[in-house]
């Protein structure tokens, strides 16, 4: 008992100390922007590295629908949890053994997430994902909800080069995110999750069949009604910027 309790100990000292320093959670871009121009009525390319020239918007800027999409999509109980939610790890486990010890459901919250985007890499070892948790629990006792739900829609990837809902929202729709309409701000929700297979300019019909999901994470949490959800739907053919 002696030697297994100095084991953990030490485990989970050096998980602390190998923690990264949040006393300054910033998610300002780094980086620069280059633009390559093609030939006349082709279009241009850019070329930039992670994080950069990402064009940060506040929560006030972001959609409601779109905050809801979120939650409801990638951490139902954020605004109820420390930063690890407990419930749904279980829940993960529960339907991980069931299934024959498949574990294909994560339970990492929105908060897990940006911690991960913002200070590790994607490294799945038991002590990396310890060690996110650790951090995750720290970041929800310095931020509230709002600015932790803000910046994690400032750093996730949207595809098609896009970091961040700023320039996703110039990129795919043209506009500013305050000018989404909702079947938008709900579509770019979906995204994230596998944004190489959703990106709507490349794979529209897969972005439609993520929204459908979308939709019915929002309705079974409450935020919308199922009777909203047709007039929601992204209408590909008829948007004015994909379309071209």
């Amino acid at each position: 008992m002696i030697v297994g309790g100095c084991s953990a100990f030490g485990v989970i000292s050096g998980i602390i100390a190998s923690a990264p320093s949040i006393e300054d959670i910033d998610a300002t871009p780094t980086g620069y922007l280059t633009t390559v121009v093609g030939q006349p009525g082709q279009p241009d390319r850019n070329a930039r590295c992670i994080r950069s020239n990402r064009k940060y918007v506040t929560i006030n800027e972001i959609p409601i629908n779109l905050q809801h999409a979120f939650v409801a999509i990638e951490d139902e109980r954020f605004y109820d949890h420390n930063g690890i939610d407990l419930q749904g790890i279980l829940r993960a486990g529960l339907k991980g053994v069931a299934s024959g010890f498949h574990f294909s459901e994560g339970a990492s919250t929105i908060t897990q997430q940006l911690v991960k985007n913002m200070y590790y890499d994607q490294n799945k070892t038991l002590a990396r994902k310890a060690a996110e948790a650790w951090t995750a629990l720290y970041v929800e006792r310095q931020l509230s909800k709002e600015e932790i739900l803000e910046l994690y829609i400032n750093t996730i990837y949207f595809g098609d080069g896009y970091y961040g809902l700023k320039e996703a929202s110039r990129g795919y729709f043209g506009k500013e995110p305050q000018d989404l309409t909702d079947s938008e701000a709900v579509l770019l929700a979906g995204i994230p999750n596998a944004p190489s297979a959703y990106a709507p300019s490349r794979h529209a019909d897969l972005a439609l069949q993520r929204e459908k999901q979308v939709l019915a994470a929002m309705v079974k949490y409450g935020y919308l009604e199922q009777s909203e959800t047709d007039s929601l739907l992204w209408d590909a053919a008829a948007d004015p910027v994909l379309a071209r």
